[in-house]
Parts: C-alpha cells; sequence; structure tokens
C-alpha cells in the first residue's frame, strides 16, 4: 500500500499538468488561431518547457484533438452497446448524429469553427478519424463469431467512416441519412446480424 501513495501523486501531477497545457492551448487557438500560435507560447502559459508538450503530446494538432481515445470508445459501444433488434448501420447513425450535435455545442462549436478554418486541423482529424477504422473492424469481426475480419466487413468499416467525413461538407443530417442508406443497400446482404 505504501507503494500505492508516490505513483497516485505521480499520475496526479501528470494529469494536472496534462489539462494546464490543453487550457493554454485551447485559449490561444481560440484566441489568435493555431497556426498563430508556437508551442513554446503554449509552454510559457502552461508554465511548463516545449519538451514537456511534446511528453504529452506528440504533435500540435493533438492539442485540438486530444480526445481521440474517447472518440474510439463511443464509436465502439455504439456498436458493441446496441439495443437488440438494431442494426449496425442504425446504430452508426444515431452515433454520427450524436456526435454532430455534440459539435453544435458550446464551446465544441468554437472548436469546431478552428478546425474547419485551418487546413492542417482538417487532415489531421481525417486521418485521425480513420484511425477508428481497426476498433470497428475489430467489433464487427467480433459480433460476427469470425476469426478473422472479412473483405465485406474492412469495406463496410471503412465506408461507413467515410460517412461522417462527407456529412461536413453539406446538410449534416441529410448526407449521414443518404450516406447510411446507399451503404445498407450493399451490407443487408451481408449483415449476419440481419440473419
Amino acid at each position: 500500500m505504501v507503494n500505492d501513495a508516490p505513483v497516485g501523486r505521480r499520475e496526479r501531477k501528470k494529469t494536472a499538468t496534462r489539462t494546464a497545457i490543453l487550457d493554454a492551448a485551447t485559449t490561444l487557438f481560440l484566441e489568435r488561431g493555431f497556426d498563430a500560435v508556437t508551442v513554446r507560447e503554449i509552454a510559457d502559459k502552461a508554465d511548463v518547457t516545449p519538451k514537456t508538450v511534446f511528453a504529452h503530446f506528440p504533435r500540435k494538432e493533438a492539442l485540438v484533438f486530444s480526445a481521440e481515445g474517447e472518440q474510439r470508445d463511443r464509436l465502439v459501444a455504439a456498436v458493441s452497446g446496441r439495443a437488440p433488434g438494431t442494426t449496425v448501420s442504425e446504430a452508426l447513425k444515431a452515433h454520427c448524429l450524436a456526435e454532430i450535435a455534440l459539435l453544435r455545442t458550446e464551446p465544441m462549436n468554437r472548436i469546431l469553427t478552428l478546425v474547419e478554418g485551418t487546413p492542417s486541423l482538417v487532415e489531421y482529424a481525417e486521418r485521425m478519424w480513420l484511425r477508428h477504422e481497426d476498433a470497428l473492424i475489430a467489433v464487427l469481426t467480433e459480433e460476427s463469431g469470425l476469426a478473422e475480419p472479412s473483405m465485406e466487413i474492412r469495406f463496410y468499416a471503412r465506408f461507413a467512416l467515410q460517412i461522417p467525413l462527407m456529412a461536413r461538407q453539406a446538410d449534416p443530417e441529410s448526407a449521414v441519412e443518404i450516406g447510411f442508406r446507399l451503404l445498407d443497400e450493399g451490407w443487408a446482404r451481408y449483415d449476419p446480424t440481419r440473419r
């Protein structure tokens, strides 16, 4: 038990440092724009060194997308925790619409405006979102009772994750609806949950 106390303090300090860095970065980005802020300025505002910033965040862009793991977990939970009788596409569609609604709330709306106005952040956000493909493939493979993902599962996951990216460029609700309707016309023949 004695050994647990220092680890607890260390973790609390790491969390506090990470929070201070994120708060400093968010404040500066929203005040001046992403490209106008340096890592040195973020470090100074958070009272840490630039090396400490990079110890917590591998790239400057990662400061805007600190909740990537939580986003992946919500995506997986949307599929694995869906109500009985709900198809994968229905669950993913509802999830996408919920995420879009979340982005429209404050302060997320201000972050979304920052991202959409910064090409490097748009590119990073798309790459980050598509990194969830393996997690989606894994949950679909498990649900299908397969040892390895089929090509159908791989295509479905890739296409499903493209839908919210396409929705950014149009009326989001309509685009998500259309995207999943088109995807389902092909997926319905394969979806083992509908058998």
